[in-house]
């Protein structure tokens, strides 16, 4: 019986001493340094690609993103109008202050919101904002003390009005934070036009 024979003509047992060995990753099935690099790199990019998606997926359309503008807007100017008032009058919290305190509180409502938070963490989320506005408006009194007299409660007041209607807009009652700042402006303008000459205690000044 004649043996097998390889394509150069010698026996198929015969020992091949000029033949390379085969890398141990073609044998053992072990990924090369190439390969590992290869699948490793876009799978990491992939992974970070991924996160990063998630952590905007908070907005996930059109209409999300012009419903949060719209009320992040909204408070914005209502609280801005509300401190030209103040600012007007030369007060210590004028257009800014307000406009912040009422885009802040919009954002304390919205984040939670979106968050889909239940209604009674949003009533502790409200409270809070309430609280803090109070510190903020007690900021404004002190500053009167100087001559030793209370004064700035308007404004303290003003700006935490302020806040309840970035509440409102933050909550996506436009309207209804429309209808309050007109009535806060009814009582900046007009209402001392009435009492102006009425005595009144420290701190009522307009």
């Amino acid at each position: 019986m004649e043996r097998e024979e390889d394509l150069e003509g010698r026996p198929s047992g015969a020992f091949n001493d000029n033949r390379i060995p085969d890398p141990p990753w073609m044998t053992s099935g072990i990924r090369s340094p190439t390969q590992a690099n290869t699948r490793h790199g876009p799978s990491m990019l992939q992974q970070i690609w991924s996160t990063i998606t998630v952590e905007f997926s908070d907005i996930p359309d059109i209409a999300t993103v012009t419903k949060i503008t719209v009320r992040i807007l909204v408070a914005g100017l209502l609280g801005g109008i509300l401190g030209y008032e103040r600012e007007r009058k030369a007060r210590s919290a004028g257009i800014r202050t307000h406009m912040l305190v009422a885009v802040g509180a919009a954002i304390f409502m919205i984040g939670p919101t979106q968050a889909g938070m239940s209604v009674g963490d949003l009533s502790r989320v409200i409270q809070g904002v309430v609280q803090g506005v109070g510190f903020l408006g007690a900021g404004a009194i002190i500053i009167g003390t100087a001559a030793r007299q209370v004064q700035g409660l308007t404004t303290a007041a003003s700006i935490w009005a302020a806040a309840g209607i970035g509440v409102a807009a933050g909550l996506g009652m436009e309207a209804t934070a429309m209808l309050a700042t007109v009535v806060v402006l009814f009582i900046l303008a007009v209402v001392p036009l009435f009492v102006r000459n009425s005595p009144s205690g420290p701190g009522e000044s307009a």
